[in-house]
């Protein structure tokens, strides 16, 4: 069995469907709570490469950091969109499931089966 990580805010109700729809497989993935412990730029960077999206494709833009930040520049660069995500990881859309090489974004929740072993 690939081993599944769920990038999860448990206050999102997406993020909270997508593990149950995970829970009534009787599967149990690793919980991150991304806003707890936000990634890091090396991981945020794989999760986006398994994603196969560019990291503006994954911030949120309704979000106050996306515009105080000024993060619809299109000037701004992936390392400089992945940095403002590492530090205002409010900006990660969620929830976010990874499976070995691959990962899903959970919009809607259903998603995540697409993925699954």
């Amino acid at each position: 069995m690939t081993d599944l990580t769920l990038y999860h805010n448990p206050r999102c109700s997406k993020s909270r469907a997508a593990l149950e729809l995970l829970e009534q497989r009787g599967l149990a993935p690793a919980i991150v709570r991304y806003l707890e412990t936000p990634p890091d730029a090396k991981t945020l960077t794989d999760v986006l490469g398994k994603l196969g999206i560019s990291a503006r494709q994954l911030l949120r833009s309704g979000e106050e950091p996306y515009k105080t930040l000024g993060l619809s520049d299109p000037a701004l660069g992936e390392a400089q969109l992945i940095e403002a995500m590492v530090e205002h990881p409010i900006l990660i859309e969620r929830p976010i499931l990874v499976a070995g090489d691959k990962a899903v974004i959970g919009r809607p929740p259903e998603n995540v089966l697409e993925i699954l072993p």
